[in-house]
């Protein structure tokens, strides 16, 4: 096979020629007869085809020749929905992730990662003792740290644990009297402070678990008393860590104006620019109250650009927070008979931003991840888009988790794109079935097949730092749906690699409407490229999870490789690029 350049461009030196190894091109027009070999000039690919026409037609002096050894060469990964400085975050302050990701398993292991945080360079620049990801899930007990857990830490400075969903946290005495709370203090709208009785709510004494719009100033004050140097960083973090899993196009999920304009700082700051592109989503609620600092297009300025907004509609299905049409097979200590989760905006308020969106030409993602919550999504896209007309917007259901069959015909008939958070089904799988939604409602979750069956081009994604930016458990969850305990979940929802490929290039170029450009190995779109330590389509599909990324390519540039043994020097921008809750 080979691909001439569009136009009948003339062949000359092309800047690097990859060949020996497997190409998976995720081209529209896949046959049977894969290309040996792609050409690259000046950031974009230029020919894919024979090797002996490659380097016949595209080979100069100055050209580089690039044997893959035997590895694959795919097209560069994007991030349908995650929160760059979110991740940023993760790799500075303490992990209380479980494995694989980290190794926190009790109260005890928990209050020793935030020790040994506090007495770090970093903590103790840091007003407070922060760590992230703790899962009440894997810990002993199954329980949340109390305020009186973390007093064991520190009763003289406050301490905040939050959540792996970054939708609750828990903080000790002292972080609760920073805050305000005490005996006296009423649950704010769309949130919950847990008590130390549940006979006295709402007005008990708290017992340091916050919940949604309860937990966000603890997470804004903790980080905001962070220092400069160390917040500075937080980009340059994430974008490493991306670049490790083989993303070239990323996302800031939930910015706040401030963050947007800090960030579009920050690309001007950044040497040559970002490594990768960065798509921002600004809050919603911001965003309809100062129209006019979104400015959001189709074009990057140093590798930066807003996308539209996204509203948040619901919380945390493994933090029970997440807004159900039937209870939750066990409910949270404190909660009524029938608890359901809650919403997190009323109907007029999703009416105002979603018309909002559309008649700002805004892209709209809208965390939605109990079936209530889609189900208020769909009421409202239904309603503007009637008001609207027709006209290919794109809206997506971010994580869609528990989308039923007749809500993803919505889908469809709406141009809606679902994304899903795939990898719930290793993290949480057991959970669900035990404890959150029972067997038949988790085998459910995430339904790629449902959403195949009706046309849909679905994404996955993943919501980092609520999970590590990995591409390669982002596959392999698709393909396997196994949980942490190795039972199948739903195997009927499972689909092919290639399916699952398709979810983190193509699609997600489609996505954001940059399918032109991005998610395939054609002439004429940007060399991002990645390259992995064999073919996701060629083994076995419980053999994916072992894949490695080895190169990551940006616009024909390399940014990341396993190889280099030296890590790049970090780099720190002066403009206050802060994360926000709500993943």
């Amino acid at each position: 096979m080979a691909i001439d350049p569009p136009g009948g461009a003339a062949s000359g030196d092309a800047d690097v020629i990859f060949f020996g190894g497997e190409i998976v091109t995720v081209a529209a027009e896949e046959t049977e007869l894969a290309p040996e070999a792609v050409a690259v000039r000046d950031g974009r690919i230029v020919f894919v085809g024979d090797r002996s026409r490659a380097f016949e037609d595209w080979q100069g002096d100055g050209t580089a020749l690039r044997d893959l050894r035997g590895r694959t060469l795919l097209p560069g990964f994007i991030d349908a929905h995650g929160h760059l400085t979110g991740t940023g975050l993760q790799a500075t302050i303490a992990n209380l992730l479980a494995e694989p990701d980290g190794d926190v398993t009790d109260l005890d292991s928990l209050r020793q990662k935030l020790r040994e945080f506090a007495d770090s360079p970093v903590g103790r620049r840091s007003e407070w003792i922060i760590g992230f990801g703790y899962d009440d899930s894997m810990l002993d007990g199954r329980q949340h740290p109390t305020r009186a857990d973390l007093d064991e830490v520190s009763t003289e400075r406050p301490v905040l644990a939050i959540h792996q969903s970054f939708h609750l946290g828990a903080v000790n005495s002292k972080g609760l009297e920073v805050l305000g709370y005490g005996k006296g203090t009423p649950d704010p709208p769309g949130g919950v402070i847990r008590r130390e009785s549940d006979l006295v709510r709402p007005y008990g004494v708290p017992n340091g678990v916050l919940e949604e719009s309860a937990f966000l100033p603890a997470s804004g004050l903790a980080i905001d008393g962070m220092d400069p140097a160390d917040v500075g960083q937080f980009l340059f973090k994430g974008l490493r860590a991306a670049a490790s899993f083989g993303f070239t196009t990323v996302q800031e999920g939930a910015a706040s104006l401030d963050v947007l304009d800090a960030m579009r700082e920050a690309a001007d700051e950044y040497p040559g620019g970002f490594p990768a592109d960065v798509v921002v989503y600004v809050k919603a609620g911001e965003a309809v109250a100062e129209p006019g600092r979104v400015r959001a297009g189709r074009e990057y300025v140093g590798g930066l650009r807003a996308g539209g907004i996204k509203m948040v509609l619901d919380g945390s299905p493994q933090g029970r927070t997440a807004w159900l049409t039937e209870p939750y097979t066990t409910r949270p200590d404190g909660t009524e008979e029938g608890y359901c989760g809650y919403r997190a905006i009323e109907d007029d308020v999703a009416l105002t931003q979603l018309r909002a969106g559309f008649e700002n030409g805004w892209q709209v993602i809208a965390h939605v991840n109990g079936d209530a919550a889609i189900d208020q999504f769909v009421r409202t896209a239904r309603t503007v888009t009637a008001e609207a007309g027709p006209a290919d917007r794109r809206p997506v259901a971010i994580h869609a988790q528990t989308a039923r069959a007749d809500q993803l015909d919505a889908f469809a008939e709406l141009g809606v794109i679902p994304s899903f958070f795939s990898m719930h089904t290793y993290y949480w799988g057991d959970w669900y079935r035990e404890t959150v939604f029972g067997k038949t409602r988790a085998a459910e979750i995430s339904p790629a097949r449902w959403a195949l069956d009706r046309g849909l081009s679905y994404t996955s994604h993943h919501d980092a730092p609520v999970a590590l930016p990995n591409s390669i458990a982002i596959l392999s969850s698709q393909v396997t749906r196994v949980t942490r305990s190795g039972h199948v979940l739903g195997r009927h929802q499972r689909v092919s690699a290639l399916d699952a490929l398709k979810s983190v290039t193509i699609n997600a170029a489609r996505q954001y409407f940059e399918q032109d450009s991005k998610g395939s190995i054609e002439v004429g779109k940007l060399a991002d490229l990645v390259i992995l330590s064999d073919n996701p389509l060629q083994i076995p599909a419980k053999a994916i999870k072992d894949l490695t990324v080895e190169e990551t390519i940006k616009a024909g540039v390399t940014v990341y490789n396993a190889a280099d043994s030296e890590e790049p020097e970090p780099v720190s921008v002066s403009a206050r690029v802060t994360p926000a809750p709500h993943c």
